[in-house]
C-alpha cells in the first residue's frame, strides 16, 4: 500500500467546501509511518544539512525523526508564545487574518545549512515566513521537504527561490 491511500480525507473540514488530508491514520499505521520518515530522510541525505527546522506542530512529527536519521540537530519552530527565550517572531496570513511562528534567534549559527521539514505544502505562507526567520538568523536553506502538496493551492510560487520537495500531491 502507497503513503497516500493512508491518509484519511475528511469532506468539509474544517469548513463547508474544505477537503482535510488527515495524518493520523498514517501515524498510527507502522509500516505507514516508518515509509513516510524513511521516504523523507532519503530526500534529505540528497542535501549537506546542519539542521532540520520542523513547524508546529506536525512538522515535529515528521522533522525531528528525520533530523535524528540525518545525524543532524532539529529546532522547532513554535506558534507564539511557546519559546522561552528571545525569539524572532514572523507573521502569515491567513484567509480571516494572520497568524504568527517563532523561533529561539540563538537557533541557527550564521552560514548553518538547513532543511526545513513540514507535513503539508498549501498556500505557502508559513514556509516563506519560516524562510524570512531562517535568512534572518544566518541560516542557508538547502530545501524545503513535504510530506504532501495541496497542488492546486500553488504554495510553490511563495518558496518558488528554493529546492521545494514532497512526496505526495493532492
Amino acid at each position: 500500500m502507497s503513503i497516500k491511500s493512508k491518509i484519511r480525507s475528511i469532506k468539509n473540514y474544517p469548513k463547508e467546501g474544505i477537503v482535510y488530508r488527515d495524518i493520523t491514520t498514517l501515524l498510527k499505521d507502522k509500516e505507514g509511518y516508518k515509509d513516510t520518515i524513511d521516504t523523507l530522510t532519503e530526500i534529505a541525505k540528497e542535501y549537506d544539512v546542519d539542521l532540520v527546522l520542523g513547524i508546529e506542530a506536525r512538522g515535529f512529527i515528521v522533522g525531528a525523526p528525520v533530523a535524528y536519521n540525518l545525524n543532524c540537530g532539529f529546532v522547532p519552530v513554535r506558534k507564539s508564545g511557546k519559546l522561552p527565550m528571545d525569539t524572532l517572531n514572523g507573521t502569515y496570513e491567513l484567509e480571516y487574518g494572520h497568524d504568527e511562528l517563532e523561533i529561539h534567534i540563538d537557533a541557527i549559527e550564521k552560514g548553518q545549512k538547513v532543511i526545513i521539514l513540514d507535513d503539508l505544502l498549501a498556500t505557502g505562507g508559513t514556509s516563506r515566513c519560516v524562510a524570512e526567520m531562517v535568512e534572518k538568523l544566518g541560516g542557508k536553506i538547502e530545501a524545503f521537504i513535504f510530506l504532501s502538496e495541496l497542488s492546486d493551492l500553488n504554495g510553490r510560487k511563495e518558496i518558488e527561490k528554493y529546492d521545494v520537495r514532497s512526496i505526495i500531491k493532492f
